[in-house]
């Protein structure tokens, strides 16, 4: 997002990172299936990120995106050109468009709320006068390939889409009340630098990132959508001539205790003690009945 709309996103987080994931998927599926780009309906899911390394508000969504896709009636795969997606200029320009009338559809709905020195939003005129200038600006649309095969997008997810604004080994230090940390200046060819803020101001910058209560920050489109995904996937892999992947175990049907030492090394059976007995079930006990529990008394 331009950084003007950034600060009404700040105020608006549900409705404004919605727009984004719209305005995003229906610019990828549009252009792929447009025949003068690619002709083809992709799968691809996207990623919400609202940071910058230096943890300020930078809302973003990072999509991984399939390298081609099916045509209409499911009969061949496409595949894009060796080292080329779709136009960059062309991908920018419809999502610029796109996402300023879903902001504007969401001004006329009465979606957004603006507060302090937003308040001269509220006007509708004021409203379109600060987009003005975003109709005309270049918004930044990147794309490139991995620069390894699927080995690397699966460890890309692994480490990249579940992380938080700020992971521990960019933490050096905390001492009188102020916080050190790494990061990578963009602006300066990404060169490696240390900030240090405040105990205050470092907590506010990472409260910047909290997501709306039950907002879904990783969203799948095209033929990845959950409701076609199985059969979609079995079709791009006999049109590819892939095998089938095999079966997995069932982690619902695992018990518990099998399970948390998968995930975790340690086992629940083991004595936490003597790390050498076994532990076992002997009784169960039951709850007791919260009605014959008495108030505590305030002593203070």
């Amino acid at each position: 997002m331009p950084e003007q709309i950034a600060t009404i996103a700040y105020q608006n987080k549900r409705e404004l990172y919605g727009i984004l994931f719209r305005a995003t998927a229906q610019t990828l599926l549009t252009i792929a299936a447009d025949p003068k780009h690619l002709g083809a309906k992709i799968g691809f899911f996207a990623v919400l990120h609202t940071w910058g390394s230096n943890l300020l508000h930078h809302p973003h969504l990072h999509c991984v995106v399939t390298g081609g896709g099916l045509v209409a009636d499911g009969s061949r795969w496409i595949c894009c050109r060796d080292g080329f997606f779709l136009s960059v200029r062309v991908l920018s320009r419809l999502f610029r468009r796109l996402f300023l009338e879903y902001l504007i559809n969401a001004f006329d709905a009465g979606k957004l709320e603006f507060f302090s020195s937003l308040q001269s939003l509220r006007d509708r005129a004021s409203f379109l006068d600060c987009l003005a200038p975003l109709r005309e600006a270049e918004w930044v649309v990147y794309a490139k390939r991995p620069f390894a095969g699927p080995q690397q997008v699966l460890d890309y997810l692994g480490r990249y889409t579940h992380r938080v604004a700020i992971s521990n080994n960019r933490l050096l230090d905390i001492a009188q009340g102020n916080v050190r940390f790494c990061y990578k200046d963009y602006r300066h060819d990404a060169q490696q630098k240390t900030m240090t803020l405040q105990a205050q101001e470092f907590i506010r910058r990472f409260l910047l990132h909290v997501l709306p209560e039950g907002f879904q920050r990783i969203r799948y489109y095209g033929f990845l959508a959950n409701r076609y995904r199985e059969q979609k996937l079995a079709r791009c892999r006999e049109l590819l001539g892939m095998p089938a992947p095999e079966p997995t175990a069932s982690k619902a049907s695992m018990d518990y205790h099998d399970r948390y030492e998968e995930l975790t090394g340690s086992s629940l059976w083991q004595c936490p003690v003597c790390h050498q007995g076994r532990m076992l079930m002997i009784e169960i006990l039951p709850r007791s009945p919260l009605r014959h529990l008495t108030p505590i008394k305030d002593t203070s």
